[in-house]
């Protein structure tokens, strides 16, 4: 690779990510693909060709191809259609992987993270961790479904993967 092709990868890569960033996700729309940490890398090979790497959020997910189509149309439209779409299983995601921005969306949005070390997340609205599950599966197969006993609302949260 030329000095010149070199210095461009970086800045093609950050062109990259800021396009990624454009991208929401199908079923929250009010986080984007990076905020949800799906998008695992932006680097370029060896052939100098841009790969990007995407994890779903739960085997199985029902968005993944949405997603991927998604991902792709964005690149597309940047100019950016040389670009390949890599599907990454492992490690699976993780609610870690969330951004801080993310967190705070997800939250005002209604949706809460379980914590890692175990107990009750805490209710979006109210900050209760008064809470109950009601069911194993939200309103997609990677969230669970809760109810305050404080304020009565209920709430999903994404589960500690």
């Amino acid at each position: 690779m030329s000095a010149q092709a070199a210095d461009a990868a970086p800045r093609r890569e950050r062109r990259i990510w800021r396009t990624l960033q454009s991208v929401m996700d199908p079923e929250i729309p009010v986080v984007n693909v990076v905020e949800l940490g799906i998008v695992r890398h932006v680097r370029t090979g060896e052939d100098g060709r841009v790969h990007v790497g995407l994890t779903p959020t739960y085997s199985g997910c029902p968005a993944t191809e949405a997603i991927e189509q998604a991902v792709r149309a964005a690149l597309d439209r940047a100019g950016l259609d040389d670009v390949a779409l890599e599907t990454v299983l492992w490690p699976a995601w993780s609610s870690e992987w969330l951004s801080e921005s993310g967190r705070r969306k997800l939250e005002a949005f209604g949706i809460a993270i379980e914590p890692r070390a175990g107990g009750a997340p805490a209710c979006p609205r109210c900050a209760s961790r008064n809470v109950e599950r009601v069911g194993e599966f939200g309103s997609t197969p990677c969230k669970a479904h809760y109810r305050c006993r404080t304020c009565l609302e209920p709430f999903d949260t994404f589960k500690c993967l």
